[in-house]
């Protein structure tokens, strides 16, 4: 559903677009309709992504519109409707079909103009976090190993998981839903991957001994705290629009604690001289980011 800015500040836009490009926008609004729904179980995003996935693979396409404060879902479609009402009926969302009418062009536009601008949203702010944590992570690494630390050194791999899933992530955008589902299931299992690589240098380490330069592990872990703050406030607003976005918001909150515990291991460091808080730090990182992964594989939307 459009709000009243976008309808007030996208008016003259509407005005000017031409019949070839309503012509050119999927079969589906050839003979456009929509179709709004009442889901009395949608309370969350969780059951947004099962209309998603519902409705994702249905020719011709269709576009979606939610509101879910008011549980309502605004289906813009062709002459499909007899099979999307029964899918949604299939969903045991306790979904009522309220009405069908013709869909003007300026409706077309708008729907259209939305998901575009949704999806260039998501792409900056992607490109944005990608950034970020590539920067981090070569930045941890070569710190973590010249400050021989565990705990910077399995952040750094976070970090590098991190950057990965949001290049996955950018490819996703603007794809449907299935897509960013596999996009975001592939970072889970990356995220499996390095964190076991994390252990193993912990494992490592132990045997082989070392000396954390405790100074190094709290200057960098400040650093990394406020990059992954930064990334935390710039995924928010978009974090609920698909699988690919909660995985990287996920991801950015157990960096948030991982920072933390490098921090407070560089302080036990100092405190004690002792190595074992930074391979204690090095260890928990990688159980947090197995964790992670773990909740990310169970995404369902």
């Amino acid at each position: 559903m459009s709000d009243p800015c976008n309808d007030n500040c996208q008016s003259n836009k509407i005005a000017n677009v031409s019949t070839s490009a309503i012509a050119n926008t999927d079969t589906a609004f050839q003979h456009g309709y929509a179709s709004d729904y009442r889901v009395p179980k949608m309370d969350c995003p969780s059951e947004e992504g099962m209309i998603r996935m519902a409705l994702d693979s249905i020719e011709p396409r269709v576009l979606l519109e939610f509101d879910t404060p008011n549980r309502k879902v605004r289906v813009f479609h062709g002459d499909n409707g007899a099979t999307i009402e029964e899918r949604m009926r299939s969903l045991g969302l306790g979904a009522t079909l309220e009405k069908t009418t013709p869909v003007g062009e300026e409706d077309l536009v708008l729907a259209r103009e939305k998901e575009e601008a949704t999806a260039q949203v998501e792409a900056g702010i992607l490109k944005w976090l990608l950034a970020i944590n590539g920067v981090m992570f070569v930045v941890e690494l070569t710190v973590g190993w010249l400050g021989q630390s565990t705990g910077l050194i399995a952040d750094s791999l976070d970090m590098f998981a991190d950057a990965a899933v949001y290049g996955v992530a950018l490819y996703a955008v603007g794809h449907s839903v299935r897509m960013k589902l596999r996009a975001a299931h592939l970072s889970g299992w990356l995220q499996i991957i390095l964190a076991l690589g994390a252990l193993s240098e912990v494992v490592r380490r132990l045997l082989f001994g070392s000396e954390p330069i405790s100074s190094l592990m709290m200057g960098f872990g400040l650093v990394a705290l406020a990059a992954n703050v930064v990334c935390l406030l710039l995924i928010a607003k978009s974090r609920d629009s698909g699988a690919h976005m909660k995985a990287s918001w996920i991801f950015s909150a157990n960096d948030v604690i991982a920072n933390l515990g490098v921090i407070l291991a560089g302080i036990l460091v100092a405190w004690t001289g002792s190595r074992y808080p930074d391979l204690l730090i090095g260890t928990m990182i990688a159980l947090i980011v197995l964790r992670g992964a773990q909740r990310i594989l169970q995404l369902k939307s």
